[in-house]
C-alpha cells in the first residue's frame, strides 16, 4: 500500500502516520520485517537491484530494510529534512555523520561542552586519522568566529549541552559556519524532535540518540542522522553500509511506536521538569539549579526563543560535593540511579563518576561538572511524588 502524504500535517500527526508502509494485508501496526536479506525473482533482477535499488527496494539489512525505512521516513518528515539514515545507536549516528564526510587534513570546530563519548570521537578518533579539531566555549560567539576559518569542513555542537545545559545560539553559529562554507552538524538530543527548530535555524545535519526520548521507555538502542538527500544517500549511506552501523528492524519497530507517543511524553516531562526546577531552586542543600526554563539561567531567553521550553533535564549541584551527591542519590526512593535520559522513569546520574568520568579534573571544572553535580532526567511520574522524593533525599543527605 502507498505511504501516506504527510505534507502539511502537524507534527503530532506526522509522528503517528508519516512513512507508514502497509503490506497487502492492511495491518494497523507497522510490520516487523525480520530478515537479513531479500529474494529476487531472477538473476537479472538481482543484478539490476545491485546496480541501483529503487525507492522501495532492498538488498541487504545492513543497507536498508522496510521497517527501518519507515522509521527513517517518519523522523525525517518530523525533523523537516529530506532524508534520514537510522543507525545502531546514538553514538553510531554521531561518529557516522562526522567520519563519513571527513578525511585527513580537514578542520572541524566543536563546542567543548559535550557528552563524554562525543568528546572521545572528536579528541581521539578524528585526531588519530589526521582531522584537526578546534574546541571553543559554545556560548561564546567570538570564540566561534575566531576558530572558524576558510576551509573549515564542519562545525559540531550539542544544541543543549550534556550535562550542564548550556544553550548555544544555533542560528548565529550556523551563519558563521555557512559564511566559511562549513557544514553544521547538531546533536539535538536534549532539544528533542518535539522542541527542535534546528533545520530552520541553520543546521545542515541533525543527529539523535533515538535511545532517549524517541523510544522514551528504556527498551532499545538506536540513532538517526537527518539531512539532505545528497548527504544521507551520497555521503552517509555508503560509509554506514560498509562499516556496519545499521539499525535492527526490531529496534526500528520499537522506535516507530515510540514516535507515536513522543510529543505527549516529552511535553509532560518538560512541564514536570519546570515544576521541579522551580520547587528546588532555593533549597539550602543546593548551590545551584541549572534549567533553561528558569529565568536565572544564563541562556534562558535564547532557550525560550529557540525551543519554547526548558526541556526534560534538570541539573542539581549539591553543596557537599561527591559525598553529598552520593548520599542524596542513595536516599532516593522513586528516582532511579542510571546513566540514560529521556526515559519514562526519572533518572539521577552523577556525571563526574560516570558519563564524563574519563575527563581530567581540570576539564571537568572548566565545563562546570563539579563533584556535586547531579543530572536529573525527568520522567512521567506524578510531579508531587517526585518533588517529595527529591526534597526528602536532600534533607536526608544533610541539606
Amino acid at each position: 500500500m502507498t505511504q501516506p502524504k504527510a505534507a502539511g500535517w502537524k507534527p503530532r500527526t506526522q509522528a503517528v502516520h508519516a512513512g507508514a508502509r502497509r503490506s497487502q494485508y492492511g495491518e494497523m501496526a507497522e510490520a516487523i520485517y525480520l530478515t537479513q536479506g531479500f529474494a529476487y525473482p531472477t538473476a537479472e533482477a538481482a543484478e539490476d537491484r545491485f546496480l541501483k535499488a529503487g525507492d522501495d527496494e532492498f538488498v541487504y539489512a545492513r543497507y536498508g530494510n522496510p521497517t527501518v525505512a519507515a522509521f527513517e521516513d517518519r523522523i525525517a518528515t518530523l525533523e523537516g529534512t529530506e532524508d534520514a539514515f537510522a543507525t545502531a545507536s546514538g553514538m553510531a549516528a554521531v561518529s557516522g555523520a562526522l567520519t563519513a564526510m571527513l578525511r585527513a587534513g580537514d578542520h572541524v570546530v566543536s563546542s567543548r561542552a559535550l557528552f563524554g563519548s562525543c568528546l572521545y570521537v572528536l579528541e581521539e578518533v578524528l585526531a588519530r586519522f589526521g582531522v584537526e579539531v578546534t574546541f571553543v566555549d559554545g556560548t561564546d560567539l567570538d570564540q566561534w568566529r575566531a576558530a572558524i576559518r576558510p576551509g573549515t569542513k564542519a562545525v559540531f555542537l550539542e544544541s543543549v549541552s550534556n550535562p550542564t545545559l548550556e544553550v548555544i545560539d544555533l542560528e548565529a553559529v550556523a551563519d558563521l559556519a555557512h559564511t566559511a562554507g562549513a557544514l553544521v552538524i547538531v546533536d539535538n538530543v536534549f532539544a528533542t524532535p518535539v522542541f527542535s527548530r534546528a533545520v530552520s535555524l541553520g543546521a545542515d545535519v541533525v543527529v539523535y540518540s533515538a535511545t532517549k526520548h524517541i523510544d522514551g521507555q528504556g527498551r532499545c538502542l538506536g540513532g538517526v542522522i537527518c539531512g539532505t538527500r545528497d548527504f544521507i544517500r551520497g555521503t552517509v549511506e555508503p560509509y554506514m553500509k560498509h562499516t556496519g552501523g545499521a539499525m535492527s528492524p526490531f529496534n526500528a519497530w520499537v522506535l516507530l511506536n515510540g514516535l507515536t507517543t513522543m510529543d505527549l511524553r516529552v511535553r509532560a516531562q518538560a512541564a514536570t521538569a519546570q515544576r521541579l526546577a522551580e520547587g528546588l531552586a532555593r533549597h539550602p542543600a543546593l548551590t545551584r539549579v541549572l534549567y533553561p526554563g528558569l529565568a536565572d539561567h544564563p541562556q534562558h531567553d535564547l532557550a525560550m526563543a529557540q525551543y519554547g521550553s526548558g526541556g526534560t533535564v534538570v541539573a542539581l549541584d549539591l553543596r557537599g560535593g561527591k559525598e553529598a551527591a552520593f548520599r542524596f542519590m542513595n536516599a532516593l526512593e522513586i528516582v532511579l540511579i542510571s546513566n540514560n535520559l529521556g526515559d519514562a522513569r526519572t533518572i539521577a546520574t552523577h556525571p563526574a563518576t560516570t558519563t564524563h568520568q574519563r575527563l581530567p579534573d581540570a576539564q571537568k571544572a572548566h565545563l562546570g561538572i563539579t563533584p556535586g553535580l547531579i543530572r536529573l532526567s525527568v520522567g512521567l511520574e506524578d510531579g508531587d511524588d517526585l518533588l517529595s522524593d527529591l526534597s526528602a533525599a536532600l534533607e536526608r543527605c544533610g541539606g
